[in-house]
């Protein structure tokens, strides 16, 4: 680069980042078209000439979010540091913080909102500040959970997210998983179940968190499934789920048996909803994260950082591996 062209790209910059002009008043002053001007901008990043610092935060987080954004065509991309000395209890805890603030950001007025359940919801949702936002309806999109594991119940996280927004709610009174698919019939088909269905039908966003391969046992509804549900779902690869409908590797729905037994919204049904964001965090979720970020199943992803490393591992995207 010529010193002259140089002198007056970091001239263009100085007036720019330092003297805080707008690029039409740079353009006036050094009587160069606006559209010169943003090129130059962008030329002195490039080189060098310009280098922007982000105090306290590691931008590097900054640039795998963008990344996988673009790559997976996702609306948001929400990622959490992780330290080496963390421990699990620590970085779930750390990601329940960053849920929770991103699920409050997104919420706007008039929202019919969708929750599924699990202890990674149940966490965010309990460190989200109250914000009174007008006429909202928080609806759960999954059955319950069975008596033995009822802690984070889908409809204790309706209510605690209804109250935080000073919303209505709604709730729903049975299972997630049925013996058989006439009794989960009767009850989807039944006059109680009404209302609920019709709320789906007008979702604005779903907040969703995402289960892991069949091994991965802290999960709050599995204890619903039997020894045949299980041996079906190895047999065909499930690799993890999402309100309570397992997917494989490629992202295509196991319908069968289990799933006429379930009682929940449909992952094709989540992916029409205008916003879905999953939240979830660890390695052993890593393939039913990738899974539902290529078939699109979820718009916006919260996870944090070796899981995002380990999804892009598993799909040969090497970009961001030391």
């Amino acid at each position: 680069m010529r010193e002259e062209k140089k002198k007056l790209i970091a001239k263009a910059a100085y007036l720019y980042y330092i003297e805080e002009k707008t690029q039409n008043e740079i353009a006036e002053e050094l009587n160069i078209y606006r559209t010169t001007i943003s090129r130059m901008l962008k030329q002195a990043l490039k080189e060098g000439l310009v280098q922007i610092q982000i105090e306290g935060i590691d931008s590097s987080i900054l640039s795998l979010e963008q990344h996988v954004k673009q790559k997976y065509g996702l609306k948001q991309v929400e990622l959490v540091s992780v330290c080496q000395d963390e421990t699990e209890a620590e970085k779930d805890e750390q990601l329940s913080l960053a849920a929770a603030y991103f699920i409050k950001r997104n919420i706007e007025p008039n929202m019919t909102i969708g929750v599924s359940w699990g202890a990674t919801l149940g966490k965010a949702i309990n460190r989200i500040e109250n914000k009174r936002v007008s006429n909202t309806m928080i609806v759960p999109i999954v059955g319950g959970p069975s008596h033995v594991n009822s802690q984070y119940h889908v409809n204790t996280l309706v209510y605690e997210l209804a109250r935080k927004l000073n919303g209505q709610s709604i709730f729903v009174n049975a299972t997630v998983i049925q013996e058989t698919k006439q009794l989960k019939d009767g009850i989807f088909d039944s006059k109680y179940f009404e209302e609920l269905k019709e709320h789906w039908q007008r979702l604005d966003m779903a907040i969703v968190g995402i289960g892991g391969v069949l091994s991965f046992k802290t999960s709050q509804w599995r204890d619903l499934l039997t020894e045949e549900d299980y041996e079906e779902l190895r047999l065909r690869e499930a690799v993890g789920d999402c309100c309570c409908r397992f997917i494989d590797q490629d992202g295509k729905m196991l319908t069968g048996a289990l799933d006429s037994r379930t009682i929940g919204l449909g992952l094709k049904e989540l992916s029409q909803i205008p916003h879905a964001i999953g939240v979830a965090r660890g390695k052993v979720k890593a393939r039913a994260i990738l899974a539902m970020i290529r078939k699109g199943y979820i718009h916006s992803l919260v996870t944090d950082q070796e899981t995002i490393l380990e999804v892009l591992r598993l799909d040969k995207d090497l970009t961001f591996q030391g």
